[in-house]
């Protein structure tokens, strides 16, 4: 979904960037990784045991809540709602549906226990958006709760950790790229993989941009701009340079650091934009309901794309 992480001030929502000593956003070198063709287990055995791996979450029994400060201000938390925290901040909104089966493995009435703590200690804030007849309700960070999830150590370095709510379109964009990653977690770490982290397209367009506005006004060639979009790990296409909706970085069994560039499409794109996004070499994925028609449309373009289901 293409997104103008620019129409408010791209730094509100940001809770951290990560720099170097030197007060330069870190960026790595290595090369992208298109197309990482990722084997997955037989769907109806072991998935269950990986993702319990994957959220690894105490038993509640055994999760007893614990006091973090920010200020003189005492939060009383249990190391499961510190993870909520991290996991609601790292994709900016996700949907309670999706984060009672996925993130807390079907046990809702856990989840609902644990958001409403957070809730009471306005932590996290909820909104009713609505998606064609249904209504999703979504989960997002306040301020507050932004602070104390990074504040935790539970989250990568560098991983920015979001709050607040943007307009409700977008907000249920991230709260489906929030399904997409788990989908993608699971072939990850099924390969024997780590997440190191996750990179939405609000950070990658803020950075991209910065370097794009650095340019001196007679040096805004072509070849200047392919040289920013390989130093972002993008690719330069008919004069763009395409930002994709969500990045994976992980590092493989091997221990070599991997990128998996996802783009979720809808029924909105126009097949130009489309087109862009397919040639700059992103792995293609559609809500169930979209993918067909999104297929005819690469179909018309003779692009030789593969659009996945979600």
């Amino acid at each position: 979904m293409s997104r103008d992480a620019f129409s408010d001030d791209p730094r509100d929502g940001l809770e951290q960037e990560s720099r170097s000593a030197n007060g330069r956003t870190n960026s790595r070198s290595t090369e992208p990784s298109r197309h990482i063709d990722l084997p997955l287990t037989n769907e109806h055995t072991g998935i269950d045991a990986r993702r319990l791996q994957l959220t690894r979450r105490k038993p509640e029994v055994m999760d007893t809540p614990r006091a973090h400060y920010l200020g003189d201000r005492a939060y009383l938390l249990r190391e499961s709602e510190l993870q909520t925290l991290v996991e609601v901040g790292t994709f900016r909104a996700v949907a309670a549906s999706d984060f009672g089966r996925i993130s807390y493995c079907a046990d809702t009435l856990r989840m609902e226990r644990e958001i409403r703590r957070l809730k009471e200690q306005s932590l996290v804030s909820e909104k009713a958006v609505r998606a064609g007849r249904n209504t999703i309700r979504l989960f997002a960070l306040t301020k507050k709760g932004a602070r104390l999830a990074r504040k935790s150590g539970l989250a990568p370095e560098e991983q920015i950790i979001y709050h607040g709510f943007v307009k409700p379109r977008e907000a249920k964009h991230d709260a489906d790229l929030y399904r997409l990653y788990h989908a993608q977690a699971l072939r990850i770490e099924g390969a024997g993989g780590r997440i190191a982290r996750v990179v939405l397209d609000y950070e990658l367009k803020r950075n991209l941009n910065r370097d794009l506005a650095s340019l001196p006004p007679d040096q805004h060639s072509e070849e200047a701009r392919e040289g920013i979009a390989r130093r972002h790990a993008l690719s330069l296409v008919n004069g763009k340079i395409p930002v994709p909706d969500m990045r994976i970085e992980f590092d493989t069994a091997e221990m070599e650091r991997k990128r998996l560039d996802l783009e979720l499409a809808t029924r909105n794109y126009r097949p130009r934009a489309l087109a862009e996004k397919a040639n700059a070499g992103f792995s293609l994925y559609a809500l169930r309901e979209d993918a067909s028609r999104l297929r005819r449309v690469l179909d018309k373009r003779e692009i030789t794309a593969e659009i996945l289901s979600l």
